[in-house]
């Protein structure tokens, strides 16, 4: 594979939520106690299944891609082959479903429970009314994914995984917002484009902030200075995406859920 392929192998990827759902995992994993092994493990079976949400999220919707000229896709503007992506993603679903089976067999059909939730949508869930529900299926299972990995650990107490599921469900609104237009041109019809930009904005923004309190509330220790101030910057983001115009309601709200993550890897 060339240089240049590789480049666009890795743009195809969709570098940036792949690594934030992997470091996410991993810090829940360090913050659980889960020793180096451990967290070794987890850290590469999330990161192999997100290469491989990613990969195969281009390869179902290159054709749409293309049809909206997107110029950052690169199997939409031919700078990738579909065999090197297919084999790629091929690859990289095999070694999730090895690494998480190695983390113990009941996490590990979680992680692939999570893993699947993901494939489905961009299998098509993400046009229907229920475009939301691999997000909660797939943030909400990580949590308990990473806690159980370690041998004998039971699974986390139920605020967490039900925090990263409205995480999750946060995250999906917020995500949609700078794509509705295109999305509708495609025929993407997903609970976003049902309820229009306004409502999205509003949920997000409610579900995100609701997750914070969530998590404030369900650790076993009193809020400490960090989460304190983490829960005073969510009300101020809330008010500016609920308030402010353009592409600024969009980077509040992924400030938000970047604010819910960080409490959530800090709560014991």
């Amino acid at each position: 594979m060339s240089a240049t392929s590789a480049e666009a192998l890795i743009r195809a990827a969709h570098l940036g939520p792949a690594t934030a759902v992997t470091v996410l995992a991993a810090a829940l994993a360090v913050s659980a106690g889960l020793s180096i092994e451990r967290i070794v493990l987890v850290t590469a079976a999330v990161a192999t299944g997100q290469l491989s949400v990613g990969w195969s999220n281009d390869l179902i919707d290159r054709a749409r891609d293309r049809q909206v000229g997107r110029a950052d896709k690169p199997l939409a503007t031919g700078e990738l082959s579909i065999a090197v992506t297919l084999w790629s993603c091929a690859l990289a679903l095999t070694a999730t479903v090895i690494l998480s089976l190695l983390c113990g067999i009941v996490p590990g059909l979680i992680h692939l429970g999570c893993v699947g939730a993901a494939w489905a949508y961009n299998l098509g869930l993400k046009s229907t009314l229920f475009s939301w529900l691999p997000y909660a299926v797939a943030f909400g299972g990580l949590p308990i994914f990473v806690v159980m990995a370690e041998p004998g650990a039971g699974p986390p107490p139920v605020w967490m995984p039900l925090a990263g599921a409205m995480l999750g469900i946060g995250a999906h609104l917020a995500n949609t917002l700078p794509d509705l237009a295109d999305d509708e041109a495609t025929g993407v019809r997903g609970l976003p484009h049902r309820v229009g930009e306004r409502w999205t904005r509003a949920l997000s923004v409610t579900i995100l902030c609701v997750a914070s309190v969530v998590i404030a509330l369900g650790s076993r220790s009193p809020p400490g200075g960090l989460v304190l101030v983490l829960l005073a910057a969510v009300a101020g983001l809330g008010c500016v995406a609920l308030l402010a115009e353009g592409r600024t309601p969009f980077r509040a709200a992924v400030a938000i859920a970047l604010a819910d993550a960080v409490m959530l890897v800090a709560a014991r």
